[in-house]
């Protein structure tokens, strides 16, 4: 497992690492158009649509995508948009978890299409947004989730249950602990303090998200770290929360080692339009 996880890890890095170099940033909004059209699909799978329908859902993603991008939606900052944006994800997110995983079963098949397509699409939006702005602020965002990710790994390995008996949501995600989103924090916070730093100390031509947030106020900085960071267990917990519903372990096995698409954007895809929020509110 840990061999596959590697080379699939490299194969992407392959992919992806160029994309990033291009002085345009359309290689890389190409690309990920294509990642998250295979994560619709996965969507789709997950939610009770069969072969065919499961394709015409990803291509019905990859259409409103491209037409997004070609009505020049990628080039406009959007502030109220991103704000709705986050407030639709906080307070459906507050009630998916409240609900758990049988609260996920009644909810109609088609509202749960809607609702993974938009989800998908502001997550698509949100990341071209982000290469536009430039790539120190792409990667401080992504890179924001995959820090507390290993950070929360780690903690939860090491520490969990040994200050809080309960777990953090045991019946859609038995092994995560608040150790672990503690840890994720702690992780969190050490990044953006060094990259802020790593920004003033080469006179970055792009500012990261964080020193975009630190050259308000650092209380500032610290609750939007607080709240990605949640933000960003949330986005795991959902889709752990679905893929339970659906009966599987991974979203697909696109990804030999890692699972799927899915499995790798959960994450992301409430963080992203959030800290496009927050970067709109700091512009």
């Amino acid at each position: 497992m840990l061999k596959q996880r590697v080379i699939t890890a490299m194969i992407m890095l392959t992919i992806v690492l160029p994309t990033l170099l291009f002085a345009s940033p359309w290689p890389f909004c190409a690309l990920a158009l294509l990642f998250i059209a295979a994560g619709a699909w996965e969507w789709a799978k997950l939610n009770g649509m069969k072969s065919a329908g499961s394709i015409s859902f990803a291509g019905l993603f990859f259409a409103l995508a491209l037409l997004g991008w070609y009505s020049g939606l990628i080039d406009q900052p959007l502030p109220v948009f991103w704000i709705l944006a986050s407030g639709l994800w906080v307070l459906i997110s507050a009630w998916l978890l409240k609900t758990g995983v049988s609260g996920w079963a009644q909810i109609p098949a088609t509202l749960r299409r809607i609702g993974g397509m938009l989800a998908l699409l502001l997550a698509w939006l949100a990341v071209a947004q982000a290469r536009v702005q430039g790539v120190n602020f792409l990667m401080s965002v992504l890179t924001l989730v995959w820090v507390a990710d290993s950070f929360a790994y780690f903690a939860g390995r090491t520490w969990g249950g040994k200050f809080t008996a309960n777990k953090l949501a045991a019946t859609i995600s038995p092994g995560k602990s608040w150790e672990g989103v503690w840890g994720g924090m702690v992780g969190v916070f050490l990044l953006a303090l060094t990259w802020v730093w790593a920004d003033s100390h080469w006179q970055a031509a792009v500012p990261s998200l964080y020193s975009r947030l630190h050259g308000q106020y650092l209380v500032l900085m610290a609750i939007a770290l607080l709240f990605l960071t949640a933000m960003s267990v949330v986005g795991d917990l959902i889709e752990s929360l679905i893929k339970r519903s659906a009966g599987v372990k991974d979203s697909s096995g696109l990804l030999p080692g890692h699972g799927g698409v899915l499995d790798r954007v959960d994450a992301l895809l409430p963080t992203l339009p959030i800290a496009m929020m927050l970067a709109s509110l700091v512009n």
